[in-house]
């Protein structure tokens, strides 16, 4: 499907004056002053403060500005009426941005990411500074990128004036207060359910329960709030010497290269997809294009709806909510003594884990001496609460141009003829070897069967509960080859992670061989009760001192060479 075209379902344009601000603060004022303004003139954009932005950021949102196929998004395609569209970041595309623009490799271009508050929908620009001009353009629908720090700073403004917040918590707080206040939200029957607002969510702790003050703002407003509990907890904040700078201009701003046992492949930390590897080859034969973790989804009721559309990357000019706390990691795989293969990994983590309403996640790759090759994503604990709901959404684009898909269904293999997605459930019904799904390149001569997590593979993970979503792959269309903004949202608990995105309204053909991509989202509940821990992690005492005890959940499939 071409997200540039994509059909828009009709709407009725947003005013500013149906805006209905919690509480007119100055702030809140002065923003739908601005607001009231810039709808009136012929480009309907609210932009970054030039104050804020050094020169090629001007320059870059500058183009945008200018840009007719820019400027042809912000109005209505009946109406004509002016829809209410914001800069929220620019910053310098890097190589997991332009892998598809060769016109960038000399560095001149730079990332412009625009939110509709109307459609919600993000549009997502490579500019070419040197060029004065748009290289690569995508919509995303239902989608919404990191806020820029003024309306965080609006969201925590308004939390901390709310009458509300504070005759929940018994006083009023302080911005210091507050975690997570720039990682997006949901919550049901409110505007903020499927994200069709923008929501925020300032996180409150107190003793073993956190307060979640979720921030419509789109309306201004707070859309209600919410307590969840944390458990016992004793503050225990090791040092840690994070290198920002040394991992950033390291990994976040060039690829690197590894190669070990027959694998071969570069690797770097992105923007919000974390560690992303590409050209991945075994044994000199093409394997994987490229595969990373575009979101965390944590869901903290399946009534309520709420919990945090999280991504994770780079410490500095990122977009991810859980930045890189350490360098990439090689080690060995040892089982029973012997090795086997190598992973590659990488840990996330907020500033402040492992204390209530941080996280810690990790996503490792495995790669073995006979070919096989493993994609995880774990959640090291604590988070916002103990009746959490995990779904990393990891993308994995394969290599080749004629792949096909296979599902087992209990007594031989069936060909997907169309894009679609699947429920791993109670009743999936596997091979004699775990096998769930093939996908091959019989021109290449490549294959793989998906074993499907059940408990059963060599780390502490229990059953996946996964969707699997397969997608056909375009060479000259952006979906999702670049950094991804975090593209579902937090709290859907059927099929609606964002993948689908990719494949709806008409799904593809893919049963003559196509390019293709699997995604894949695990659904994992974590677990604080004695003796059942799990994506969890606690302070305990060791040797006279508090530590860290880590409960760790892991999740995501073997794929083992297919032997005809």
């Amino acid at each position: 499907m071409n997200l540039l075209f994509i059909a828009l379902l009709a709407f009725h344009p947003m005013s500013p004056d149906s805006l209905t601000p919690e509480k007119q603060l100055p702030e809140i004022t002065q923003r739908l002053a601005v607001i009231r303004e810039v709808m009136k003139t012929p480009v309907p954009l609210l932009t970054l403060d030039t104050n804020t932005l050094n020169i090629n950021q001007k320059m870059a949102q500058r183009v945008v500005f200018n840009a007719p196929e820019i400027r042809e998004l912000l109005f209505d395609e009946d109406s004509r009426q002016p829809m209410r569209n914001e800069v929220f970041s620019i910053y310098p595309a890097r190589p997991s941005d332009f892998s598809a623009v060769p016109e960038c490799s000399d560095g001149s271009c730079y990332r412009v990411e625009i939110y509709n508050y109307t459609y919600n929908r993000s549009i997502l620009a490579i500019v070419q500074l040197s060029q004065q001009k748009i290289q690569r353009m995508g919509i995303l629908p239902q989608s919404q990128p990191d806020i820029p720090s003024h309306l965080k700073e609006l969201a925590l403004r308004i939390a901390v004036e709310s009458p509300e917040v504070a005759q929940e918590l018994g006083f009023k707080p302080t911005k210091e207060n507050a975690l997570m206040a720039d990682t997006k939200t949901a919550l049901n029957r409110t505007r903020c359910e499927r994200s069709r607002h923008l929501c925020v969510a300032p996180t409150f702790v107190k003793g073993t329960r956190a307060l979640w003050a979720i921030i419509d703002l789109t309306d201004m407003k707070v859309a209600g709030v919410r307590w969840t509990n944390t458990g016992d907890s004793e503050t225990v904040l090791t040092e840690r010497k994070i290198q920002n700078a040394t991992i950033t201009e390291c990994y976040c701003s060039k690829s690197n290269a590894l190669e070990q046992d027959g694998w071969k492949m570069d690797y770097i930390i992105t923007s919000s997809d974390g560690l992303r590897i590409s050209d991945v080859t075994y044994n000199g034969k093409k394997i994987i294009r490229n595969a990373k973790l575009v979101d965390w989804h944590v869901s903290y009721s399946n009534t309520d709806g709420f919990g945090y559309s999280d991504a994770v990357g780079c410490p500095f000019f990122s977009a991810a909510a859980v930045v890189a706390i350490e360098k990439p990691r090689v080690e060995d795989i040892i089982e029973n003594g012997i090795k086997t293969g190598f992973a590659l990994s990488q840990n996330f983590s907020s500033e402040l884990w492992p204390t209530p309403c941080n996280y810690n996640y990790e996503q490792r790759y495995e790669f073995y001496l006979d070919g096989r090759f493993r994609i995880e994503a774990a959640s090291l604990g604590r988070g916002c609460g103990n009746n959490g709901t995990y779904r990393p959404v990891t993308r994995i684009a394969f290599e080749g141009e004629n792949n096909t898909f296979d599902e087992w269904n209990g007594g031989n293999w069936k060909r997907w003829n169309k894009e679609g997605w699947q429920l791993q459930k109670s009743t999936t019904r596997y091979t004699s070897q775990g096998e769930q799904y093939r996908i091959s390149d019989a021109k290449n001569g490549t294959g793989f069967s998906l074993i499907a997590n059940t408990g059963q593979l060599n780390t502490s993970g229990r059953n996946d509960n996964a969707y699997v979503y397969v997608t056909r792959h375009h060479p000259d269309i952006d979906e999702g080859e670049a950094d991804l903004i975090t593209i579902g949202p937090c709290c859907n608990t059927d099929y609606r992670q964002g993948p689908e995105k990719f494949m709806e309204p008409t799904a593809e053909n893919i049963a003559e061989g196509s390019g293709l991509v699997l995604w894949y989202v695990a659904q994992i509940n974590n677990d604080d009760s004695p003796g059942n821990k799990y994506c969890w992690a606690e302070s305990e005492i060791k040797d006279g001192v508090y530590t860290t005890k880590v409960y760790p959940c892991y999740s995501g499939p073997m794929f083992v060479p297919v032997k005809e």
